[in-house]
C-alpha cells in the first residue's frame, strides 16, 4: 500500500488586503445575488467571471421545483462565458453567497459538480482561473480551480 498527501493551497484576505480587480470581481459577485432565483433554499448566490479580454460574465443560482433541475451560480457564469466567448480563458471566478438578510460570514465552498466544471474550464484553456469565495470576515483565495479538486478528470482520462 502507499499512502498520499493532498494539499490545496488556500489564502484568507481581509477586504483591504485584496488587489483592486479581486474587489471588483467580488463586487459584481455580491451585487449578483440579486438576480438568483432561489424559492425553495432561499440560499442566494452570486457569480462572477472575469476573462482575458477584460469581460465580465455573470452567474446567478437558479433553482427548480424539481431540484437537480436548477443550476448553480458558478456554472450559470462559466457555461455563459463559454457560449459567448469560447477562445477567451476564464482568469478570475468570484462567489458570494447570501442567506437570512446578509451574506455569509464563511464564505460558501462550491458543489462537486462546479468543481468539476471548474476545473475543465480552467484545464480547456491551458492555464489558471483564481477562485475568490466571499465571507464576510475573509475572502479565500485560490491559485487554481485544481486546488479546490486536486484528482482531477478531463477529456484525457476517458482515452482509456
Amino acid at each position: 500500500m502507499k499512502e498520499y498527501n493532498l494539499t490545496a493551497k488556500m489564502r484568507a484576505y481581509q477586504w483591504n488586503e485584496l488587489t483592486d480587480e479581486q474587489r471588483k470581481v467580488v463586487e459584481i459577485a455580491k451585487e449578483q445575488i440579486k438576480r438568483s432565483y432561489c424559492p425553495y433554499s432561499k440560499f442566494h448566490v452570486g457569480a462572477c467571471a472575469l476573462l482575458a479580454n477584460g469581460e465580465i460574465v455573470r452567474g446567478a443560482n437558479q433553482e427548480n421545483a424539481a431540484y437537480p433541475s436548477g443550476l448553480c451560480a458558478e456554472r450559470t457564469a462559466l457555461f455563459a462565458a463559454g457560449s459567448q466567448y469560447p477562445d477567451q480563458p476564464v482568469t478570475k471566478l468570484a462567489i458570494a453567497c447570501f442567506t437570512g438578510g446578509h451574506f455569509t460570514k464563511v464564505p460558501g465552498s462550491p458543489c462537486g459538480a462546479c468543481r468539476q466544471v471548474m476545473l475543465e474550464t480552467e484545464h480547456r484553456y491551458g492555464g489558471k482561473m483564481e477562485v475568490l469565495l466571499y465571507g464576510e470576515d475573509a475572502t479565500y483565495v485560490f491559485e487554481s480551480a485544481a486546488d479546490l479538486l486536486p484528482l482531477i478528470f478531463v477529456k484525457e482520462n476517458l482515452k482509456g
